[in-house]
């Protein structure tokens, strides 16, 4: 199917959740509820846009041209630093915001000493809840992998799959197909589990005790290119999740995780991370929707770190052109795939994919680079007036948002380690940070 330019209309209907059929004014939701504040949280809702910073959801709101759904849910922010470095990385970061730890970067749930960490979601089946993770990353990559596996390195996906079905995960919805080999799919529909591998199989299951989907063989495709494919939303992942965890009277725990923001930030693609910061604000949408209606649903929301030191502005001009991006229907990546092998074509295919009309130093600029796609979004990113210090984390702190019962727990300046406490304290479970698994 070819691509088309994603027009200022389309972006703005898909905001208001039009096409998602929507009707709820999730703008007028209020967070610290005094009626909510008083009650138990029967569920909770972990939303964890990677590498999502202020930065980030200031740009996010120019390109979105208005207030987002996330801005009335804050209410505070909280600090990301690993036990081994000021600038974390995306396991250690799990790590804490999962068992109330602090470890080394790189580690899964395990304490810089090696011991292994008990974990918010571990917890929360122990009082009987289920339980899911939901990510656009492989399943088993650093922010879902905290939860329900303890490992020494992240890179251990191939084990981190076996413990999370060991763990007996209730819903596991994203991509890593790799890492489930046959026979590990078949102990898991022996076990209960109803495996689906597409968007059409997801839409299609009306009734699961437990549900694996696996759609693609490593990571989703980022949202800006996923209608070259049939996999499904992260919105639809997050509500497909939900309708199944719902049946238990007990109440849930899932994880629901927008991971190409931070691979958009890796890369310095400006469209990749606004696109996919609009696909995680249409699953916010769906999950606010879904405890509003509920009443006893806590939805916590915290990025893990920020990625590539994002400004609003930069290359010395006082001004910012974010709106540029809604022009951009792919990747900086998916760019450099339509390039031919002299790269003779790139004006005609920045200008498809961007509207842009490069000048001659830019289109050198990228005919002469190793990393075409790097170049790309440099001179979108310069076009759209979006600034980058690295293409690695940084150390600022991160907004915290929250709505619902012990919404007003998250309130202030908070450490990482505290996330998980206070749900806990939100869910009226035993949690004790540092016990050991």
């Amino acid at each position: 199917m070819k691509k088309k330019l994603i027009s200022f209309a389309v972006v703005t209907l898909l905001a208001l959740g039009t096409i998602w059929g929507s009707s709820v004014p999730i703008v007028d939701a209020k967070p610290n509820d005094q009626n909510a504040n008083n009650r138990i949280a029967k569920n909770i809702i972990f939303m964890i846009p990677d590498g999502y910073s202020t930065s980030y959801a200031t740009n996010y709101r120019w390109y979105k041209g208005k207030k987002t759904v996330l801005d009335p849910l804050l209410v505070g922010m909280h600090r990301t630093y690993s036990a081994n470095s000021k600038v974390t990385d995306s396991a250690a970061a799990g790590t804490a915001m999962a068992t109330g730890v602090k470890t080394n970067n790189g580690m899964i749930s395990t304490s810089p000493d090696g011991k292994k960490l008990k974990t918010i979601l571990e917890a929360s089946k122990e009082n009987g809840k289920s339980s899911g993770l939901v990510a656009t990353s492989t399943i088993t990559y650093a922010t879902p992998a905290v939860f329900a596996s303890h490992v020494a390195s992240r890179s251990s996906e191939a084990e981190i799959a076996i413990q999370m079905l060991e763990n007996d995960v209730d819903v596991l919805l994203g991509g890593g197909k790799k890492y489930f080999p046959k026979s590990l799919l078949k102990k898991a529909e022996e076990n209960g589990y109803q495996y689906v591998t597409n968007q059409e199989e997801l839409k299609n299951v009306k009734k699961a005790d437990k549900l694996i989907g696996l759609f693609a063989k490593e990571g989703m495709a980022p949202e800006l290119d996923r209608d070259e494919t049939n996999e499904p939303s992260l919105a639809e992942m997050a509500v497909s999740a939900i309708n199944v965890l719902k049946m238990n009277k007990d109440g849930f725990f899932l994880m629901v995780e927008g991971s190409q923001i931070d691979w958009a930030g890796h890369d310095n693609d400006p469209a990749w991370a606004m696109k996919d910061s609009e696909a995680f604000e249409l699953a916010v949408e769906k999950v606010v929707e879904f405890a509003k209606n509920d009443g006893k649903t806590l939805v916590v929301i915290a990025g893990d770190h920020d990625n590539g030191g994002m400004s609003v502005g930069g290359y010395d001009k006082q001004d910012a052109n974010i709106e540029l991006l809604r022009n951009v229907s792919a990747t900086g990546d998916f760019m450099e795939s339509k390039l031919n092998t002299d790269r003779s074509n790139v004006k005609d295919i920045v200008k498809h994919y961007t509207s842009l009309d490069l000048t001659d130093a830019e289109v050198e600029q990228i005919k002469s680079t190793k990393t075409p796609s790097m170049a790309i979004n440099k001179v979108v990113s310069k076009h759209a007036v979006v600034g980058w210090t690295t293409t690695a984390h940084t150390g600022v702190d991160v907004p915290v948002y929250a709505f619902g019962p012990g919404s007003h727990l998250f309130n202030g300046l908070h450490e990482n380690i505290d996330l998980p406490v206070l749900m806990a304290e939100a869910m009226q479970i035993k949690f004790n940070p540092g016990k050991v698994k």
